[in-house]
């Protein structure tokens, strides 16, 4: 990530590098160990770039206030052990609620902000409005109605 800093408090910017950094590595171990086969790795393998717009994000100036407090949610949902499907737990794949979760955040900045916020924020090498619309897809398949309302209410 780069030397921009944000007027959020408690925002750290190097806290969320290396977790940026933990997380791309964890998934990349993972996968190769035994998730190449995992019905969900296609989107397991976005976690990383989600949280890295989701960070970047915050720091984006034309990003108004209360899009932050979502995103600032959907970034401690991210990195909390204790979420719907816990990652200590159930290992990577539990990071597939917090990815549907970014998703959802994701899609209302460019719903209520614009594309061209997101996109610019957005590090992975596919198209990011592909990407969410992707994930949003099968959200409800991955989770089931009642778990992805529960977490749509996080961000509320």
């Amino acid at each position: 990530m780069n030397d921009e800093k944000t007027d959020e408090p408690g925002f750290d910017e190097q806290e969320h590098a290396d977790f940026y950094r933990k997380l791309r590595e964890r998934m990349r171990k993972w996968l190769r160990k035994n998730g190449k086969e995992h019905k969900w790795a296609e989107y397991l393998l976005f976690a990383p770039d989600l949280f890295y717009a989701l960070v970047k994000l915050m720091a984006d100036p034309d990003v108004p206030t209360a899009k932050k407090v979502q995103l600032g949610a959907a970034i401690a949902y991210f990195v909390s052990p204790i979420d719907l499907v816990p990652e200590g737990v159930v290992g990577p794949v539990g990071y597939i609620d917090d990815i549907v979760l970014a998703a959802y955040v994701l899609n209302n900045i460019i719903n209520d902000v614009s594309e061209d916020v997101v996109k610019r924020n957005w590090p992975g090498e596919d198209d990011v409005l592909e990407v969410i619309r992707k994930i949003l897809d099968v959200a409800s398949n991955i989770l089931g109605v009642k778990l992805l309302e529960r977490l749509f209410e996080k961000v509320k």
